[in-house]
């Protein structure tokens, strides 16, 4: 009775736990077989045998019995007086099975079999959930805010899983109330000591990839391909979508008549602004399809270094940049291609990089980044645009714009 109501204790983490009994039985096994090892030196003599259903267990010492005064080892041998303790007939040579009951071990042992024991069933449950986890990375994934933290939500699941969406993974606009259910998918998994980190991301591209997979059956059923997502999270996305069947228009079914379909994975994103493109092989047509929604009077494409010279009539620049240089600059990633932004008739116009000798090339790299590489593209722009879109101060602005007036001044 001793061994039951020692391993009823146990038992318990069998109905607490989802652990299967055959898991379970292995885990008990190895737990006490440890024991055993420290208290006796070896274990390879011992039956073990383990009913987690009934909640009882039997551990049997197996030894030879040897002639008195010849005992080498007690723990595999037993002298044949002491063997006739157990059994009056036994004789040299012959094996003796003998019941240990856990008390046997000693008080301590057993607490820190115990230990040994919870340590074991929580490395086992976050494992399987490392698991579980790892074979949903890309996938969306929902849970609901347990509390809010200054660098991170921490999200837990219907089984009580924590899910961490740190402040880099966040759309800008999000807001989170606790209780508030919230999708994204799992970025990524990693074992952290024995826990799992389970990392949620509602910025990362593959997040609205999968919104068109989940949003739009003709995505779903294979019909239409994703071939590619860029993502300012928040502010636009540019999304490449083909189709194998001619009859299928890819844009217009994402889309949906006035917007219906993609509506509400724009609601999902904050708002963000997302341009649906047909994509093609067609190099020259892609580019021009990825500036949308300006219009490309014409294009140079220079594979060596993988740049575009990109004409446009001067009221078609800033569509094409727009606004805070977001257009260009995913036009660029969807395409693998730096496009240079030329106006239509500007002959007369001069690089920012020939006035370097007297603009600083840190101001220049700033006008660059929203697509303004000449001096007529910065003169063109009213102060307040170039105030809003770059980080430079206004009075560096009015600088450069004296210096650049300078040269078209005759």
């Amino acid at each position: 009775m001793e061994n039951l109501a020692l391993i009823e204790s146990f038992s318990e983490f069998k109905d607490d736990k989802l652990i299967d009994r055959v898991t379970l039985m292995a885990i008990l096994e190895d737990v006490f077989r440890n024991a055993l090892k420290k208290k006796y030196g070896s274990d390879d003599n011992f039956d073990i045998i383990i009913n987690p259903d009934k909640g009882d267990m039997e551990i049997w010492r197996n030894r030879v019995v040897v002639a008195d005064g010849e005992v080498e080892d007690p723990n595999e041998e037993i002298s044949l007086s002491e063997a006739r303790k157990i059994e009056e007939d036994f004789e040299i040579g012959e094996d003796v099975s003998e019941e240990v009951k856990l008390m046997d071990l000693g008080r301590r042992s057993i607490l820190a079999l115990r230990q040994n024991l919870i340590a074991k069933i929580h490395e086992h449950d976050n494992t399987n959930i490392y698991k579980q986890f790892k074979d949903l990375e890309g996938e969306i994934y929902t849970a609901e805010v347990h509390h809010i933290r200054h660098r991170a939500v921490i999200l837990l699941d219907d089984d009580g899983h924590e899910i961490i969406l740190p402040k880099d993974k966040q759309i800008p606009s999000d807001f989170f109330r606790k209780g508030d259910n919230v999708r994204g998918i799992i970025e990524s998994v990693e074992l952290k000591g024995n826990k799992p980190a389970i990392i949620m991301s509602r910025a990362n591209p593959l997040f609205l990839e999968k919104l068109f997979e989940q949003e739009i059956p003709e995505v779903f059923d294979g019909l239409i391909t994703v071939k590619k997502v860029v993502r300012i999270p928040g502010e636009k996305a540019k999304v490449a979508v083909d189709s194998y069947d001619d009859r299928i228009d890819p844009v217009g079914a994402c889309v949906g008549m006035k917007g219906s379909r993609i509506h509400g994975i724009v609601r999902e994103l904050g708002n963000e602004n997302i341009d649906v493109i047909n994509f093609t092989n067609n190099t020259n047509l892609f580019i021009t399809r990825a500036l949308s929604p300006a219009k490309v009077t014409s294009l140079t494409i220079d594979e060596e270094h993988k740049r575009v010279e990109v004409i446009l009539k001067p009221e078609e620049v800033s569509k094409a940049i727009g606004r805070g240089g977001h257009n260009i600059r995913l036009a660029g990633q969807l395409t693998g291609y730096e496009i240079d932004v030329l106006r239509e008739g500007a002959e007369e116009d001069v690089e920012l990089t020939e006035f370097s000798d007297e603009i600083e090339t840190w101001i220049i790299n700033e006008f660059k980044k929203i697509g303004l590489d000449t001096a007529k593209s910065v003169l063109e722009k009213d102060l307040s645009f170039l105030v809003n879109s770059t980080d430079l101060e206004e009075e560096t602005i009015i600088e450069v714009v004296n210096i650049l007036k300078e040269e078209f001044e005759e």
